[in-house]
């Protein structure tokens, strides 16, 4: 079949600063970003597309009870691994900055692609240094098991040494698992999101400690008030 655009999928409107969930998909080309992002969206599987230069979709997503609005950046494969180090365009990390929370995929079928995910996790964390930074990695293609290069044991081996959570989907059969993936992204991020204004709103509400020398010169004022009383 012949590759084609998505039809546009409809934006949520516009909130508040701050109240959208910024989420970005990164990865090697053809691991199935694209795929896995209109699939999360619309429940469609769609396999041939032409290759993206970034498309940023903005929904409204229903999550434990609440609306969320959700932006979600696809973003071309256009990494090159060299000696383990992965070169990143500046458009990349424009979009590494951005983003709140993380989806780094490869495919079972495309080992390369598996060796681009440590580089990849290593650029976001020195971008975003707090470890509470929510990454997961994702083997996709999990249905192409007789053209697997990649095991199961590998991924899982690759996030326990990274920190992060792993699995195995099959975007063109697993619908569920990849609204699950996305679906605790958001909400790893929403409580991130949360625990940064509590600490803000704390920072503001509690009194900055006075100065020691101050107390300590209050309570002389006191001591020496008290006998001159008596």
């Amino acid at each position: 079949s012949q590759p084609f655009l998505l039809a546009p999928i409809a934006e949520c409107p516009p909130g508040p600063p701050g109240a959208q969930v910024r989420l970005a998909v990164l990865g090697a080309r053809g691991v199935g970003k694209s795929a896995m992002i209109v699939r999360f969206l619309t429940k469609r599987f769609i396999g041939d597309y032409e290759p993206n230069t970034g498309n940023l979709y903005s929904r409204m997503v229903h999550l434990d009870g609440d609306h969320v609005a959700v932006q979600i950046q696809d973003t071309p494969g256009c990494i090159q691994l060299q000696e383990d180090c992965v070169q990143v365009p500046d458009s990349l990390s424009r979009c590494v900055k951005w983003a709140e929370g993380f989806l780094l995929v490869y495919s079972i079928t495309d080992y390369s692609s598996y060796q681009s995910v440590q580089p990849l996790y290593q650029h976001i964390r020195k971008v975003h240094p707090d470890a509470r930074t929510p990454i997961i990695i994702v083997g996709n293609k999990a249905d192409l098991l007789h053209a697997r290069q990649v095991q199961a044991k590998e991924g899982l081996q690759l996030a326990n040494e990274l920190g992060s959570l792993f699995l195995e989907i099959s975007t063109s059969d697993d619908s569920q698992g990849v609204c699950d993936v996305f679906q605790y992204l958001c909400k790893e991020v929403s409580k991130l999101q949360h625990a940064g204004s509590t600490d803000r709103r704390w920072s503001s509400i509690i009194p900055r400690p006075k100065s020691p020398n101050m107390q300590d010169l209050k309570r002389r004022f006191k001591q020496a008030l008290s006998s001159k009383v008596k």
